[in-house]
């Protein structure tokens, strides 16, 4: 790891801890050349999957398409940049289980992030719910916060 304060390439570890309930590393590191100290974040990266859409087309895995589907919802709703990174984390991971031969269907995922978002945020999950399952009238919606 590049020091970021002298550019120097050698760095030293002085402390690994999991975060995020395991599903990812913070690491302390020292420049052997300055002495300056930071931290360094390391989490799961999906490689290598392929999004099936709902007409048969088929595009790679985007993370950054996913950040903003799951940050969206959140606009003007009180949440930490943490709760979001975790959010996101346990959505990846459970992309990554579901996946069968490097392929997985965008409803599956879909249904993934409802799934998830609810958990942090019912107002949040409404909003993803609005664009994800389109409602068409107002019915649909009161039908899905009677769900809640």
């Amino acid at each position: 790891m590049r020091c970021p304060n002298c550019g120097n390439e050698d760095t030293k570890v002085l402390d690994s801890r999991p975060i995020d309930d395991g599903d990812a590393i913070r690491r302390r590191r020292e420049c052997e050349k300055c002495e300056f100290r930071f931290s360094t974040y390391e989490e799961i990266e999906i490689l290598d999957l392929t999004v099936v859409k709902k007409d048969g087309r088929k595009e790679p895995y985007s993370k950054e398409k996913l950040e903003r589907a799951i940050t969206r919802p959140f606009e003007k709703i009180p949440h930490t940049d943490e709760t979001l990174r975790k959010l996101m984390s346990a959505i990846e991971i459970e992309i990554q289980k579901k996946a069968k031969g490097g392929e997985i269907g965008s409803l599956d995922i879909g249904e993934i992030v409802m799934k998830k978002i609810k958990r942090v945020s019912k107002v949040a999950y409404i909003r993803f719910a609005a664009v994800y399952r389109q409602f068409e009238d107002l019915e649909e919606f009161k039908e899905e916060l009677r769900k809640l």
